[in-house]
Order: C-alpha cells, then structure tokens, then sequence
C-alpha cells in the first residue's frame, strides 16, 4: 500500500497537467462548433473538393460533420493522439525509471515481493488514467451541452469518450512491456512519441484503406466514431482483440519481471 501510494503521489503532477490539457484540447475544438455549424453548407462544400482518401486518413465525414457528434468525432482524433501520448509515456517510464535512476537494487533490498512492485506501480498508473478519463469525459459532457445548439446524444457521446480509455489501456500495456524488455531507455518521451505516431501514422494509412484487418494492428482504430454513434455499441472482435492484448502484455511483464537480473549499482 506504501509504494502504491508513494507512485501515486509521484505521478500526480503529471495526471493534473494532462487532464488539464485533454480538457483544454476538447474545450478548443468544442468551441469552434458554434461558428461551424452556422456556416456548415459552405464548410460542406469546401470538403467535397478533399480527396476521399485524405478525408478518411484525417476522420472528416462530409454527411455528420456539421453535427456536434461528428464535428467532436473529428476532433476526437487527435485528442486520442494527445491521450495516447500520456498512457505510452506512464507506461514505458514506471519500471524503466528505476533502472535508469539506479534505484532498482535498492528498492528490491525492501521486504517487498517484484510481483507487489509490479501490481503497485501498474495499479498507480491505471487509477491516474482513470482520474484523467473521469475529468476528460465530464468536461466533455459539460462543454458539448453548452455548445450545442441541437439535442445531441449524451449516450453516444459518453460511449465515444470513453473509448479514449480503452485506448489508453493499451498503450500502457505496451508502454510496460517496452520497459520491461528495454530497461535501460534513456529517453522515455523520445520512446514514447515515435511508438505513439508510428501507430497513428498506421491508423491513416489503414483509414484510406477497405482492409478491415489493418485495423487491428493500431489501437487507433479499434473504435470507429461513426459506428459507436449509429449503433451505440462497440465492435466485439476489437473489444476481444484489445482484452487478449493486455492480458499477454502484463502477463508477459510479470513473468520477464520475476525472471530477469537486477544490477546492482
């Protein structure tokens, strides 16, 4: 409970400045709606002339995008960026820190177990992604309530908000598993942004595509905007995917974890 607590603690000014941040990301975008909707034939027209591909690989739809739930699943994108960012960066640093700050031979002289050091840490990063996704998703509900100037949804646009944990969740899987792999990463952020736009990168290449299996290989786009809007409901076989995915991610993390060397300093 003491280390729990103790990673909490140390990740607490990190949760405030990207809540902070998602929060002020959503606001932007939300508060372009209004002057967008007004003009939305002329915005409608104008990105008929963008190539199909390129509106595929950037999320514009042409029919949805002067609805608030449209104009949000545009922005939506990129606020998974933002999100994913967060999640990869907590998860590569959480076990790699103590490597690179040469604190791991000393933490591990504690009457602690590497299976509660594991548990501790994985338990404190999830609950600061949970803070950030209770904060982002209730200033998204405010904010879309103040713009709006339609009935808009609330269900849908909770279900879509929500999705930007789950894709947390997975980059943090794979941000741990990085970390366990490759302790000795000098630089997180650098390790953090070329997985995270790596995949975003993949997410609009498979966007322009009709391949439905690329888009199992980035988590971007396991959860389509336009159909959890249409159908209210997530697509099975990309929930499946993701839950297999963390659970051989951490358990692989635990078993390297117990198994590996720990140099002393």
């Amino acid at each position: 409970m003491n280390m729990f607590l103790h990673e909490l603690k140390a990740y607490r000014k990190s949760t405030i400045v990207w809540s902070i941040s998602l929060v002020a990301l959503v606001a932007l975008f939300l508060s372009m709606f209004p002057s967008f909707s007004k003009d939305a034939e002329e915005f409608k027209q104008l990105l008929e002339g963008f190539p199909m591909e390129l509106r595929k690989a950037i999320g514009l739809s042409v029919d949805s995008i002067a609805t608030l739930l449209g104009f949000f699943s545009y922005a939506f994108l990129y606020i998974k960026l933002a999100g994913a960012i967060q999640a990869m960066n907590l998860g590569t640093s959480i076990l790699s820190k103590e490597t690179r700050e040469k604190t791991a031979d000393f933490l591990l002289t504690k009457p602690v177990t590497r299976q509660q050091i594991v548990t501790s840490k994985l338990l404190a990063a999830l609950v600061s992604l949970v803070a950030t996704n209770i904060v982002f998703t209730a200033a998204t509900i405010l904010i879309a309530s103040i713009v709006a100037d339609n009935d808009f949804s609330s269900k849908a646009l909770l279900l879509v908000s929500i999705t930007l944990f789950f894709i947390q969740i997975m980059f943090l899987a794979l941000g741990i598993l990085v970390s366990v792999v490759f302790p000795r990463i000098k630089s997180v952020i650098s390790v953090s942004l070329g997985t995270v736009f790596g995949f975003f990168m993949l997410g609009m290449i498979s966007s322009t595509t009709e391949d439905k299996g690329l888009r199992y290989l980035t988590p971007f786009n396991y959860f389509d905007s336009a159909f959890i809007v249409k159908n209210m409901a997530y697509e099975n076989s990309f929930l499946i995917v993701e839950i297999i995915f963390i659970l051989t991610a951490v358990t692989a993390v635990y078993y390297m974890y117990l198994k590996k060397d720990v140099h002393s300093v």
